[in-house]
């Protein structure tokens, strides 16, 4: 406490949060997801940041458009990625997120 305050300061109070900062980035293991995408030999993908991506003709809007990579799944021996990307809508851009098969998705 500091002369003067009534109660804890604020990093007093986020110290005893309980809330601790998260690890620091490891570099992904040889065999894992990278940034160029994922390995089709790894079965447990290293934990990834948001990555720029193209996405490639998706169901809702042809064409390529910009966006953001979240995680990488597998189903049925094929790897799909989360993507948040925009397209054009009838009243402005429209915020699409979904799940996409690897190979529409390409590093950005």
């Amino acid at each position: 406490m500091h002369p003067g305050r009534a109660g804890r300061s604020l990093g007093e109070r986020a110290a005893n949060s309980g809330v601790r900062p998260p690890p620091p980035a490891r570099e992904p293991s040889p065999g894992r997801i990278t940034d160029a995408g994922p390995d089709a030999d790894s079965d447990v993908p290293d934990p990834v940041e948001g990555r720029h991506c193209w996405v490639r003709d998706p169901p809702q809007a042809p064409g390529t458009w910009p966006g953001l990579l979240v995680e990488w799944r597998r189903r049925a021996g094929a790897w799909q990625g989360r993507v948040a990307f925009t397209v054009a809508g009838p009243d402005g851009p429209a915020l699409v997120e979904t799940w996409l098969p690897a190979e529409r998705l390409e590093p950005r």
